[in-house]
């Protein structure tokens, strides 16, 4: 934790870590680095109160000192929970403040919404200590998985304590599946949605992003403060314009679903099969185009590879399947645990090699079952030896099979989307009942 108070003092301490080696910094400010357990460790008696408290407290410390504590004045709001260490670095924090001083901590989610812990940020919202509750994007900080809350909070100055508190979701208000917009615009976006609450509490809306609460409305029997879960939805098309949006795109895909399926059952006679029905036909393996240079292998690793149209690549772990790298999807970098086979054109048709690749028969010969998760050995994977121009009619029609199931997971996607869009829609009256 770093308190700094005036004068530009500054004082850190971390429970049980090493004492980092003092920065060098050119700023007249005097910086005291110290190791120890600060919840455990009294202030000096002339320790000043400080104006700003920065706080990266660890999470989920059982051994926090809770009953050594027990009486310990720092805990104006309620002693906290044993399993609540979170909130004891909260209220340690506001004890090192001025009247008016700020803290900000940067927490795991849970300390939002834990049971054992309403009671403290009920008691922190009534007595308007509590000032901003703001939930950043996964990767922020460690542990990357989770999506860290900043709690802004100032010690009460005897004035009347704010009524409101704001609430903000950094990584919301997208649709499902979008990346989160780089940190630069999410940390800009957090600080001025702040500024604005501090000045007159009155930070703009936005629906499923930022809203300011009074605290009358949160103090429920969970005191539940996840910003989610209060914030006004976003608009996610479930306006009855949207949702007519979506169900032409929905008619249109299934009309050509249809379509493609109707040629794939008009073209599915004996008379235009490339080749005689069950005619065993000879083959050559992957690892012998490679060493004619037909095809080129290449397997993520340090090297980057990057893909351009016609490559074909499949997973050599896992589950998914060859697929043709389309002229919209190149100039990707290939990543773990994947496989590029670059062929030559004079030499392979990409869509008849794409479709013989993902064989269920051939897949399984080129697996190795050594582990419980199956490997692929590219290599070994084979093709049947066909004239060039054989091979472009056994790839039409395997590229005819691609569309056709891109357009089926399509109209699941969208028919999802539209059918969670009527159950919103008439549940909030944004789309009319009749």
């Amino acid at each position: 934790m770093r308190a700094v108070g005036p004068g530009g003092r500054a004082a850190a301490a971390g429970a049980g870590q090493p004492a980092p080696e003092p920065a060098a910094v050119d700023v007249p400010a005097a910086v005291d680095v110290r190791a120890q357990d600060a919840l455990r460790t009294e202030p000096a008696p002339d320790a000043p109160s400080v104006a700003t408290v920065l706080c990266h407290p660890p999470f989920n410390e059982r051994n926090w000192g809770h009953d050594d504590l027990a009486y310990d004045p720092r805990w104006t709001y309620g002693l906290p929970a044993r399993t609540e260490s979170e909130l004891a670095w909260v209220q340690h924090a506001l004890a090192r403040l001025r009247p008016g001083g700020t803290a900000v901590l940067l927490l795991p989610p849970a300390v939002a919404a834990r049971r054992t812990g309403r009671r403290v940020r009920a008691a922190l919202l009534r007595k308007g200590a509590l000032r901003a509750v703001l939930a950043l994007p996964p990767g922020a900080a460690a542990p990357h998985s989770l999506p860290l809350h900043l709690w802004i909070l100032r010690k009460p100055d005897g004035t009347s304590a704010d009524a409101r508190l704001l609430l903000m979701d950094a990584a919301g208000g997208r649709a499902e599946g979008e990346e989160p917009p780089p940190w630069h615009e999410t940390a800009a976006a957090v600080l001025a949605a702040w500024r604005a609450h501090d000045a007159d509490g009155a930070a703009p809306e936005q629906p499923g992003v930022c809203a300011t609460l009074p605290v009358i409305d949160l103090l429920d029997d969970e005191v539940d403060l996840t910003p989610a879960r209060h914030l006004p939805p976003g608009n996610a098309g479930t306006d009855a314009a949207s949702l007519a949006s979506v169900r032409g795109e929905l008619e249109r895909t299934l009309r050509r679903t249809l379509d493609l399926a109707g040629e794939e059952g008009a073209g599915s006679g004996a008379a235009e099969a490339p080749g005689p029905e069950g005619a065993a036909l000879p083959e050559v393996t992957v690892g012998e185009l490679a060493r004619s240079g037909a095809l080129e292998v290449h397997l993520a690793s340090a090297e980057p590879v990057t893909t351009a149209p016609g490559d074909i690549v499949l997973p050599v772990q896992g589950r998914g399947a060859a697929h043709v790298v389309a002229e919209s999807e190149s100039g990707a970098r290939l990543a773990k645990p994947l496989c590029l086979l670059r062929v030559d054109p004079a030499a392979l048709d990409a869509w008849f090699v794409a479709g013989f690749l993902r064989s269920t028969a051939n897949t399984r010969q080129a697996s190795s079952y050594a582990s419980s998760a199956s490997r692929i050995d590219v290599r070994r994977l084979r093709l049947p030896r066909l004239p060039l121009e054989r091979q472009r009619a056994y790839g039409a029609r395997f590229r005819r099979l691609a569309e056709f199931e891109t357009a089926l997971r399509r109209v699941s996607e969208l028919g999802e989307e539209f059918v969670q869009g009527m159950f919103d829609g008439l549940a909030d009256s944004t789309v009319p009942f009749p």
